[in-house]
């Protein structure tokens, strides 16, 4: 089944806590009572970052972090490299094994690598994968094709390096990978109506120009960040975020740990991993206590890291419970 990715290119194997393959359908088990509701006042699973776990120690360093950072990624790759990815890595499964683990909210972060081949697009996050997008995007549609009854929101953004050009050719893969699969923006649908019209995929695009010209994409999804190295620092932000009131279409809450240069400089040997993987359990908890629906205090998609460390997942789906108790 997959496993994290360290530091050091190789792969750990994560602890497991739940089936993997337990809520590759969880969509269509859902109490027949969910299935008229909006997709945007259901409870989805998402992963931040989602394409990290195959970020090459070998790639250059994104052309968006610092020259100097970029500059010492070209004068001792050997130290910085490693040094970037460790903290560069939030997922260790594979995209179409946080599918079948039952995430259905992607972050997919894109970039065209300068003097990269004209049509290759890769995912970046602090460094580039190895991942082409067109060939993901297939995994997802074949995926999709297994599981008729399950609907992805796939978020494109970042774009880095990324030419009026090639968001043209981005967006035509797009339309004809996924093809009918693909929800129109308009009115948040619910499960049902999805289903009725063989729908399975909201795609969120943050370019506007693209954005206007073809119907078939949605705008961008609010993503609440909360840049947060501590878990208790998180959470009063994400409690902040909610006392505003929720956004009124699909949204995200990021319980995703980020480090700063100060912590790095502190904990030198540590990685994102190690500094994020005690504090799921109390960042679950935060998790359990959250309601769906159109509440102003209500969540929508909780997104994470390390998909499959804990029961993040199955602890999300199971808040749709809560919808049937009013």
């Amino acid at each position: 089944m997959g496993g994290q990715v360290s530091a050091s290119g190789g792969v750990q194997s994560l602890p497991r806590s739940m089936n993997m393959n337990a809520n590759a359908d969880w969509m269509s088990a859902l109490c027949p009572r969910l299935w008229d509701v909006p997709v945007h006042h259901l409870s989805i699973p998402g992963s931040h970052d989602t394409m990290t776990y195959c970020l090459n120690k070998k790639s250059p360093i994104s052309h968006s972090q610092s020259w100097l950072l970029q500059l010492l990624g070209k004068l001792l790759p050997c130290v910085t490299q490693p040094m970037v990815l460790k903290w560069s890595v939030t997922q260790g499964l594979a995209v179409t094994e946080q599918l079948d683990a039952g995430v259905r909210y992607l972050d997919l972060r894109i970039a065209h690598m300068p003097k990269g081949p004209d049509k290759n697009l890769h995912f970046v996050h602090s460094v580039y994968t190895t991942a082409l997008v067109e060939d993901t995007l297939t995994e997802i549609s074949e995926w999709l094709e297994s599981h008729p009854r399950e609907v992805v929101i796939l978020a494109c953004r970042n774009f880095e390096g990324m030419t009026d050009d090639l968001h043209e050719y981005l967006v035509a893969c797009i339309k004809n990978i996924f093809g009918d699969m693909l929800c129109p923006r308009g009115e948040v649908p619910t499960l049902r109506q999805l289903w009725t019209r063989g729908q399975q995929v909201i795609l969120s695009y943050e370019d506007e120009g693209s954005v206007n010209q073809h119907p078939e994409l949605w705008p961008g999804i609010p993503y609440w960040w909360g840049d947060q190295v501590k878990p208790e620092e998180l959470v009063r932000y994400l409690e902040r975020m909610k006392s505003d009131g929720r956004p009124g279409g699909l949204f995200v809450a990021g319980i995703n740990l980020t480090e700063n240069l100060g912590y790095i400089l502190v904990h030198p040997s540590e990685s994102l991993r190690k500094m994020t993987l005690p504090h799921l359990p109390y960042l679950s908890t935060w998790v359990r206590a959250q309601s769906p629906g159109p509440g102003a205090r209500c969540t929508n998609v909780i997104a994470g890291d390390f998909i499959g460390a804990d029961t993040f997942v199955s602890d999300v789906i199971g808040l749709n419970q809560k919808l049937l108790w009013g």
